[in-house]
């Protein structure tokens, strides 16, 4: 029976990057976005370019309802997910409380509850066939907490610290668990966010989704618990560890800012 490799928010950026390194590696592919024309697009090329079957499912993953539609498609078909690659996601920027409600909600049904929900009935089919492999895509924002944008770092923290869990229990039925935790990628996110990225850009900070699939393929063979491209990054995690608290929100702040639109006095 063929296996498959599923990746969700693979119509662009990371998720598409990583869907096309997974392609060149011989995976069968699962995609799964919003955008049908998309999907549909990418489906045939990658199918075309790289030998592999391609399918696509189109699926809001911030609605519970088209979560579980499909989760039951996926166990109907009983198609084999040998690796599940957890990568939609949204952020929001600004003041929490000044946020829009409904925003900061989709935000947590797609960056938690779609990823538990899929790791709980894939990861769980794994467990029962003794083999499988989870990718689930945080942030180096997940080793911080983040003022201005609280929502999105929280969200990242609890992939993180679920996945590493997840990690040791499912080990000994033969499934492994990664985190991939990525700096600044050069992706929609800053747009989609209301972010600016020049500053990022001009100091050359940005990795692109390409580098950051590769490293993730990497880490995937080898097994890492926690992927963090580039050494730099590496040594954040362990500053954080011996930085006061204190300090460590002032410094976030300061740095959210400078991401932050200019207001119109700024501007002038």
């Amino acid at each position: 029976m063929s296996t498959y490799a599923l990746v969700t928010g693979a119509s662009s950026g990371l998720g598409l990057a990583l869907a096309e390194a997974l392609a060149r590696r011989g995976h069968n592919l699962i995609l799964v976005a919003r955008q049908r024309d998309a999907l549909e697009s990418i489906a045939c090329e990658l199918s075309q370019r790289f030998g592999v079957e391609a399918l696509f499912r189109v699926c809001d993953l911030s609605e519970p309802l088209q979560v579980g539609g499909l989760i039951q498609e996926l166990e109907d078909s009983e198609r084999h997910i040998d690796l599940l690659v957890n990568n939609a996601g949204i952020g929001s920027a600004g003041l929490f409380v000044e946020q829009d409600w409904r925003r900061e909600q989709e935000l947590i049904e797609l960056n938690i509850l779609a990823l538990s929900r899929l790791c709980h009935a894939i990861g769980g089919q794994m467990q029962q066939r003794g083999n499988g492999q989870i990718l689930n895509i945080a942030s180096l924002a997940a080793f911080q907490p983040g003022p201005l944008m609280a929502n999105y770092f929280a969200s990242k923290a609890y992939v993180l610290h679920f996945s590493e869990a997840l990690r040791s229990e499912l080990a000994p039925f033969g499934v492994k668990v990664s985190a991939l935790c990525p700096g600044p990628v050069a992706t929609a996110f800053f747009r989609r966010a209301q972010l600016r990225s020049e500053g990022l850009e001009r100091h050359q900070q940005l990795a692109s989704p390409e580098q950051i699939a590769l490293i993730a393929m990497r880490g995937l063979e080898k097994n890492r618990a926690i992927i963090i491209p580039g050494w730099r990054h590496r040594l954040v995690p362990q500053l954080l560890r011996v930085t006061p608290r204190a300090l460590v929100r002032r410094i976030a702040m300061r740095m959210m800012r400078t991401l932050l639109p200019r207001t119109p006095t700024e501007q002038s």
